[in-house]
């Protein structure tokens, strides 16, 4: 049994966001994902590249596109893909089935807990909610997702897996990414930090 991606026990749950140069895709969802969660959140949220050159800033455009969106591009650093990285999250999800296959391939023990975007944002809005609002906690709500959703695949209609990479398009195909990375984190993010009235 690979118990890598839970070093810190039931505490956290780390989601690591995958794309090709973590300038574009996985930055943006990152930030979009820690400004729903807010600071004190248990949930880690990290992203990184599988052809990313470590420490470069978020591309002018994707910032640009982030910050309309409520999101902080600020002290953000690209980072490179690691085995480890890939061993120590919790949750995968990569812009496209390419970077999914590429992060499997680093951690092979991490298919079960790796999809795209896209793919777990539509098999989380097939989960019902109580299945998941039953928890608490974000933690114990993020494991009962991630098994809800793991349950799931297959058998959920995903029809578009891959999200398109606007690196060097224009505004448009940036304003797209992000408006269809918003989209498939929405009903997650949503069940993650609903709070009863």
């Amino acid at each position: 049994m690979d118990r890598t991606h839970t070093p810190e026990g039931s505490g956290t749950f780390r989601v690591l966001f995958v794309c090709t140069g973590n300038i574009c895709r996985s930055a943006m969802a990152e930030r979009l994902t820690l400004a729903a969660l807010g600071p004190d959140s248990p949930i880690l949220v990290g992203s990184a590249g599988t052809h990313a050159r470590t420490g470069w800033p978020m591309a002018e455009r994707a910032r640009e596109v982030l910050l309309r969106l409520g999101g902080d591009p600020e002290g953000f650093a690209s980072r490179t893909l690691t085995a480890e990285a890939v061993a120590r999250a919790d949750l995968v999800l990569a812009a496209s089935s390419e970077h999914r296959a590429a992060a499997v391939a680093l951690h092979p023990h991490a298919a079960a807990r790796a999809f795209t975007i896209a793919e777990f944002g539509a098999l989380a809005h097939a989960v019902p909610p109580g299945r998941v609002l039953g928890h608490g906690d974000p933690v114990r709500r993020a494991r009962a997702l991630l098994e809800e959703a793991g349950a799931l695949r297959g058998l959920v209609r995903v029809k578009r897996p891959d999200i398109a990479d606007p690196y060097g398009g224009p505004r448009r195909a940036y304003r797209e990414a992000a408006r269809r990375i918003a989209d498939a984190l929405a009903v997650p993010i949503r069940l993650l930090t609903h709070t009863s009235a």
